[in-house]
């Protein structure tokens, strides 16, 4: 052991008390900062997903008037080519009934084949169990 400079105060030998705060202390910190991080990192994120699902929004109601106006299209097609004006418009909603009614059956299908998360629900319970006990 070498013996400290003259003047210096002796070195002192930290304390279990001492490294616990200085432990805490520093993980707090570090806590913190990265929240920090976290949250700049996204606000950044946040705005972009705004815009993106904003966008998609629009690009939706515009695909969605595009169908209406391809309705009336279909509908005064077949108004020219053999059908009135009414049964025309009735044949197409006819149409979107019959789509409809397949997309609803086909989901329901889809929804029977839907299943709880079983190993996830059971390693939930085993942790719980775990922190239980200690």
């Amino acid at each position: 052991m070498t013996t400290p400079p003259l003047g210096a105060p002796p070195e002192e030998e930290p304390t279990i008390g001492r490294l616990i705060a200085d432990t805490t202390r520093d993980f707090s910190t570090l806590v913190r900062d990265e929240i920090a991080l976290a949250k700049s990192e996204l606000k950044v994120s946040v705005k972009a997903g705004g815009i993106s699902i904003a966008m998609f929004v629009v690009a939706v109601f515009l695909v969605l008037l595009s169908i209406v106006m391809l309705s009336i299209a279909f509908a005064l097609f077949l108004d020219w080519w053999f059908a009135g004006t009414a049964t025309s418009f009735l044949i197409v909603f006819a149409v979107y009934v019959l789509i409809a009614a397949l997309l609803g059956w086909i989901g329901v299908r889809k929804t029977k084949q839907i299943k709880a998360p079983e190993q996830t629900i059971e390693s939930v319970k085993e942790t719980t169990q775990v922190l239980k006990r200690g």
